[in-house]
């Protein structure tokens, strides 16, 4: 799935980055902090930024996205409203979490790592939780669900598919 950035819509947001740049341009080991901020602005690191970055800072734009693919609190691409994450420890992953996975995509149609198209959901396949006594665990923002089965996913998506 590829999301369109669009600069006119975010030109409020690249005034913000550009504020930042320019406060850390010439501190020592600035990367992180601009890809930090700029995520918190734009909720994930478009190559548009990304290009704003390398180009203020004047680091190469292949060391940025090697840095924001590198480290996984870093996204290229936005996340939706509501997070769903299922847990492939080793607990859920015996207990039935792929099924659980295949569900959401079959229901959502989006792969593992993506987002829906109208930026409400995003799934990710997580290491464990440390809620093992209750696999397999999907996670949905804050909310915890435990002992899952395929068959609980459309009832349980639903309440987030009407808000």
């Amino acid at each position: 799935m590829e999301f369109k950035f669009d600069l006119k819509e975010n030109a409020e947001k690249l005034e913000q980055l550009k504020k930042v740049i320019q406060e850390n341009k010439n501190k020592k080991g600035a990367l992180m902090p601009v890809l930090h901020e700029a995520q918190k602005i734009f909720g994930y690191l478009p190559i548009e930024v990304q290009r704003m970055i390398s180009e203020g800072l004047n680091i190469p734009l292949a060391e940025i996205y090697g840095v924001a693919t590198f480290y996984s609190q870093f996204t290229l691409i936005p996340k939706g409203k509501y997070e769903i994450g299922v847990c492939l420890g080793t607990a859920c992953y015996v207990k039935g979490a792929q099924d659980v996975i295949d569900k959401i995509k079959e229901i959502l149609d989006i792969e593992v790592g993506g987002t829906t198209k109208n930026k409400k959901f995003s799934l990710q396949a997580t290491r464990c939780i440390g809620a093992c006594g209750l696999a397999p665990v999907m996670t949905i923002n804050d909310d915890v669900y435990g002992r899952l089965k395929a068959e609980d996913v459309p009832g349980i998506l639903k309440k987030y598919m009407e808000e």
